[in-house]
C-alpha cells in the first residue's frame, strides 16, 4: 500500500467536509434509551467574520462533542448565530456613512432590509468558517436569534415577565450612548481610568452666613451644572451645618437652588460639599427622590447641550465644558483646578464616552430572578464552573444585582410588544396587534423601542429546543450537558441564561460551564486592530492546517487561563501532522495491496510489543479522565507525546529491525501492532485534530470497523487484557539504557552514524531482558559489539550508570579527545560561573522574600540542573583523562 509522500491539508481538509456535511453524518434525533450529550453554541454575532476568540471556542466545544459522540452517546451540538442588535446596526450606520447616508434617509423599513441582506451574506461566511474549523454541528438544528420561532420564544418570555409584574416602564437614570442613541445596560459599559481634573467651582450663597459668602463644591463635569437643582452635604459635616437649609445661586444660570443633607454625601471627597444633578448622575438621581427635587435635563440624545441649557444650547457637551469653565473665571467663581485620575464609562461597541441620563425605559426586577439562581448555586453546586473560582465570581454579581434595562433605542432587534394610546396614553402589552384601546381610540402607536440583545440570548438553551412548546427536542436534550464560553461573558450571558432558564422551565439550562480565557499574542497583549496583532484564524487555516492550528488551542488552552497565541507554535503542530502521516505511510509500505493487517495475539508478543500495547492503555486511560475533567491542554499534551516518543521515536524504530526481514512471523507480529496502535491512536486523537486522523484511518489495512466514518467510531477504553505490567517494565529499563547511551554520545560529540563497543554490566534481575534486546540495543544505541562484562574503565573509554547497569563507550576512534577534553574545560567553566551566579541570587534573603514562589523554585530546579551536569562533566573529563 502506498501513501502520498506529502501531507497536503489543502485536499485532505476540504473533502472531508463536503464528505461529512453531505451524509448528514452529525445530525441526531432524540432516542429513548440512549444516554445524550446536548450542548448549544454560543452564537456568534453576524457582526462579521470569526475571529481567534470565536476558533478557540469552537474548537474547544468541538472536541468534547465528538468525545461524547465517540463514546456512543447521542450527541447534539446546536449551531447558530445573534442578531446583535447595537453591534450590527453600527455596522450598517458606518457602512451608510461610507456612502453619504443616515439610517433616517432610508427610514427604518428600508434601513432593517438592508440589515437582513447583511445577515445572510455573513451567516454564510460563518457557517462556512466553522465547517472548516471542524465544528460537527447539527446544522438541521441551526437557529437565529430573530428567526420565526425565536421570535415567538421572545414575545412569550417577555408577556409571562410582564404579566407576573417582573417587566416594568418606568422612569430612570441610565447609562446613554450618544452616538448609538441607545439606553444601555450597567453590563455594557466599560469604564476606563482616564486622567481628568478635578474642579472647585464656588456657589454664591443668596445670603451670605457669618463670613461665608460661597459654598465651594467639586466636579468632574462641569457642564452638568446647568441642571443642579441643589448641592448636598452629609448631615453630619460640622463645616456645613449652620448653611443646610440655606439657597444658593446657581451660577451662570441664577437659579435659586437649596443646600440639603443627605447621608450618600462623601464628606471626605472634594469639599464635602457637591452638586446634585438628578438628570445626569445615578447617585444625584436617588438623591433627587428621596428629596422630591426637580429634574432638568440640559442635554440632547446627541450629547449637545439642550434648550434648558441656556446660553449654552446646541453646544457640543466638550465644548460646553470649556466655555462654562471661561465664564465661570470671568466671573471669578473657580476656586481651584486639581489632576484628577478618575473611571469614565465607554459604551462596549463604540466607544463613545456614556452620558447618564433620565429616560423612560423597560426594565426587568432581577432580584427575584437572581435569588432562585443563588439557591440552585448555594444548595447544588448547579451550575459547577470549571475552574470553580469562577463560580464565586458569578455568585458575587447575582447577589449584587440592580434591575436591567432591556430597551433599546434602535430598529434592529425583536420590537418591545407594547402599544401606546395616543388618546389615554395607556400601555397595551400584547403578543398581536390590539385594534383598540380600553378607552376606545383605535389611535394606537407601537413601542418604538426594541429589545436588549441578551434578553433573546438569555433565552437561548431552551429557545433553541422550541420552547415555549413541550417538543421532543426540549424534552430530551434540555437541559444541555455544558456550556464553552469566556469569563468576559459570565454576567452578560452564563447568569441571565441561568436565571431565565431556571424561571421558564425550573432547571438550569447547562450542568456545568466550561470557562476559558481570552486568546492573546504571543507577548500576552490583547488582540486589536491598533496593535497590528490580530490573527485571522482562516489564514492560519489556509496556510497550515486547520488540524495543526487546532492541535495549538487545546495544548495552550489550561481551564480558565488566557491563550498566548503566536503562528511560530502553529508550525510546530503542523510538523507534528507531518509526523503522524510519515509514520503511517512507514507502516502502509509494508503491506500488499488488499492485505489486511493480522490481529494482535496476545500470547505471541515479544516485551516491546509489550510495552507499546501497555502505554497505549495507560494513555487511554489517562485522556478519558483529562477530558473528563475539562483538563484539554493536558490531554492534547500526553497524547502527542505517546505518539510523537513512544510510538515514532521508539516503537517504530524497534520495529524496523523485523520489518527490514521480510515477510516472517516476527514482521507480520510487529505489522499487527503497528496498525492496532495506530488505528486507537488516530481514535484518541480524533477529537482534536479530526481531519487527519480521519484520512489516515480510512487507508489503514483494518480487518473490520464498525462504522464507516472514524467521527462514528467508538473512542477506546483501557483493554486490561493488553496491559503487561513485568514485560512493560523490563523494556522500558532497557530503553533507558539506550536512551543514557545515546545522551553520552550527544554530549561527547560522537557522530551519530559513528558506530561503537560497549561493555554492559547489568545486575542480574534484568540479564535475561538485557541479552533478549541485544540487536535492539546495537542497533538503536549504534553499537558494532556489545560485551556482557564488568567495565574496565580503559583508557578511550567512557563510563556512566543508568538505573543500576553500569555501561562503558569505546569513543576514542571516534572522536579527538585532545580536542573533545578542550571542549568539556571550556562548558565546565561557563557552568560553574553560571552555577555561581544562581548561588549567590539563592542565598540572598532579598531574592527569596520578594520573588514569586515559582520563580524561586524555578531558579533551584536550575541550580540542581547546573550542578548535576557540571559533576556529569567533570566526570568525564577524568574518564578522558
Amino acid at each position: 500500500m502506498t501513501l502520498s509522500t506529502r501531507y497536503n491539508h489543502h485536499s485532505i481538509e476540504p473533502s472531508w467536509i463536503e464528505r461529512w456535511f453531505q451524509q448528514s453524518i452529525f445530525e441526531v434525533r432524540p432516542v429513548e434509551g440512549r444516554p445524550r450529550f446536548s450542548i448549544v453554541i454560543p452564537p456568534p454575532n453576524v457582526t462579521g467574520s470569526l475571529h481567534v476568540g470565536h476558533a478557540l471556542d469552537s474548537i474547544l466545544q468541538d472536541i468534547f462533542v465528538r468525545w461524547h459522540r465517540m463514546r456512543g452517546e447521542v450527541t447534539l451540538w446546536v449551531p447558530g448565530m445573534d442578531h446583535a442588535g447595537i453591534a450590527t446596526q453600527t455596522v450598517i450606520e458606518r457602512q451608510l456613512a461610507r456612502e453619504g447616508i443616515h439610517r433616517f434617509d432610508l427610514g427604518r423599513e428600508k434601513f432593517i432590509e438592508r440589515v437582513w441582506s447583511w445577515k445572510e451574506e455573513y451567516a454564510n461566511r460563518i457557517r462556512y468558517q466553522l465547517r472548516r474549523l471542524g465544528a460537527s454541528c447539527d446544522w438541521s438544528h441551526e437557529r437565529f436569534t430573530l428567526d420565526e420561532g425565536f421570535t415567538r420564544a421572545v414575545k412569550t418570555a417577555f408577556l409571562r415577565l410582564y404579566e407576573e409584574d417582573l417587566i416594568y416602564r418606568g422612569e430612570y437614570i441610565i447609562n446613554w450612548c450618544p452616538r448609538c442613541e441607545t439606553a444601555l445596560s450597567d453590563l455594557e459599559v466599560e469604564y476606563k481610568t482616564i486622567q481628568g481634573k478635578l474642579y472647585w467651582l464656588r456657589y454664591p450663597l443668596k445670603e451670605p452666613v457669618k463670613e461665608r459668602r460661597y459654598v465651594v463644591v467639586a466636579t468632574t463635569r462641569p457642564e452638568t451644572m446647568l441642571g443642579d437643582t441643589a448641592v448636598a452635604v452629609h448631615p453630619d459635616d460640622e463645616r456645613y451645618r449652620d448653611i443646610v437649609g440655606k439657597t444658593v445661586i446657581l451660577p451662570l444660570m441664577d437659579r435659586e437652588i437649596p443646600v440639603i443633607a443627605d447621608e450618600h454625601v462623601d464628606p471626605e471627597f472634594g469639599s464635602g460639599a457637591v452638586k446634585v444633578t438628578p438628570a445626569h448622575d445615578p447617585n444625584d438621581f436617588l438623591i433627587g427622590r428621596r428629596h422630591g427635587l426637580p429634574v432638568v435635563d440640559v442635554m440632547t440624545p446627541q450629547g449637545t447641550m439642550s434648550e434648558a441649557a441656556g446660553a449654552y444650547a446646541g453646544l457640543d457637551r466638550f465644548e460646553a465644558r470649556k466655555r462654562i469653565m471661561a465664564d465661570l473665571e470671568s466671573r471669578d467663581l473657580i476656586e481651584k483646578i486639581e489632576p484628577h485620575a478618575h473611571a469614565v464609562g465607554h459604551c462596549y461597541r463604540c466607544g463613545t464616552v456614556i452620558e447618564p441620563r433620565v429616560s423612560t425605559q423597560w426594565f426587568v426586577r432581577m432580584k427575584p430572578l437572581a435569588e432562585r439562581a443563588i439557591e440552585q448555586y448555594r444548595q447544588r453546586g448547579k451550575p459547577r464552573f470549571i475552574p470553580e473560582n469562577w463560580g464565586e465570581v458569578y455568585l458575587n454579581w447575582l447577589e449584587d444585582i440592580r434591575d436591567w434595562c432591556i430597551s433599546r433605542q434602535i430598529w434592529w432587534g425583536h420590537p418591545i410588544p407594547a402599544w401606546h394610546c395616543e388618546e389615554c396614553q395607556k400601555v397595551i402589552v400584547s403578543d398581536e396587534s390590539p385594534v383598540r384601546c380600553d378607552c376606545g381610540s383605535g389611535k394606537l402607536r407601537p413601542d418604538p423601542d426594541v429589545l436588549d440583545t441578551w434578553f433573546s440570548s438569555a433565552l437561548w438553551p431552551f429557545g433553541v429546543f422550541g420552547w415555549p412548546d413541550h417538543t421532543p427536542d426540549l424534552v430530551y436534550f434540555y437541559p444541555t450537558n455544558l456550556l464553552v464560553t469566556g469569563f468576559d461573558i459570565i454576567f452578560f450571558w452564563v447568569a441571565r441564561m441561568v436565571m431565565m432558564g431556571l424561571h421558564f422551565t425550573g432547571t438550569v439550562p447547562f450542568d456545568e460551564v466550561f470557562i476559558h480565557g481570552l486568546v492573546r499574542d504571543e507577548k500576552g497583549q490583547k488582540m486589536s486592530k491598533t496593535r497590528g496583532n490580530v490573527i485571522d484564524p482562516m489564514d492560519v487555516i489556509e496556510e497550515m492546517g486547520a488540524d495543526a492550528l487546532r492541535l495549538t488551542m487545546a495544548r495552550l488552552a489550561a481551564p480558565g487561563m488566557d491563550v498566548p497565541f503566536s503562528l511560530q507554535q502553529v508550525r510546530g503542530y503542523r510538523n507534528f501532522m507531518n509526523k503522524i502521516w510519515n509514520a503511517t505511510r512507514f507502516v502502509l509500505m509494508h503491506f500488499k495491496d488488499g492485505e489486511v493487517a493480522p490481529p494482535v495475539h496476545r500470547d505471541s508478543l515479544d516485551r516491546f510489543d509489550r510495552w507499546i500495547l501497555t502505554r497505549l492503555q495507560s494513555v487511554t486511560g489517562e485522556i478519558n479522565g483529562l477530558l473528563k475533567e475539562y483538563t484539554v491542554n493536558e490531554s492534547s499534551r500526553a497524547l502527542y507525546n505517546f505518539f510523537w516518543s513512544d510510538f515514532c521515536d521508539w516503537y517504530i524504530e524497534i520495529s524496523k529491525l523485523d520489518l527490514r526481514e521480510g515477510d516472517t512471523a516476527a514482521a507480520q507480529r510487529r505489522k499487527a501492532v503497528l496498525v492496532h496502535v495506530l488505528d486507537q491512536s488516530f481514535r484518541l486523537l480524533h477529537p482534536f485534530i479530526p481531519f487527519i486522523t480521519e484520512e489516515l484511518w480510512q487507508k489503514l489495512p483494518i480487518f473490520h470497523r464498525e462504522s464507516e466514518y472514524l467521527s462514528l467510531s467508538r473512542y477506546p477504553t483501557v483493554d486490561e487484557t493488553l496491559v503487561f505490567p513485568e514485560a512493560a517494565e523490563e523494556a522500558r529499563h532497557v530503553m533507558a539504557t539506550i536512551g543514557k547511551i545515546r545522551q553520552v554520545r550527544s554530549i561527547l560529540n560522537v557522530p551519530p552514524q559513528a558506530m561503537i563497543a560497549a561493555r554492559i554490566l547489568v545486575p542480574p534481575a534484568h540479564e535475561t531482558a538485557y541479552r533478549d534486546s541485544t540487536a535492539v540495543i546495537a542497533s538503536l544505541a549504534r553499537l558494532h559489539h556489545i560485551e556482557w562484562s564488568t567495565p574496565k574503565r580503559a583508557r578511550g573509554w567512557v563510563y556512566d550508570v543508568s538505573e543500576g547497569v553500569e555501561f562503558e563507550l569505546n569513543i576514542g576512534d571516534a572522536i579527538d579527545l585532545q580536542k573533545e577534553k578542550a571542549r568539556l574545560e571550556r562548558e565546565l567553566k561557563q557552568l560553574q560561573a553560571q552555577g555561581e551566579r544562581i548561588r549567590v541570587r539563592l542565598e540572598n534573603p532579598a531574592f527569596r522574600t520578594r520573588a514569586k514562589p515559582d520563580v524561586v523554585r524555578e531558579t533551584e530546579l536550575r541550580y540542581r540542573e547546573i550542578e548535576e551536569n557540571t559533576q556529569r562533566i567533570r566526570r568525564y573529563l577524568e574518564e578522558l583523562s
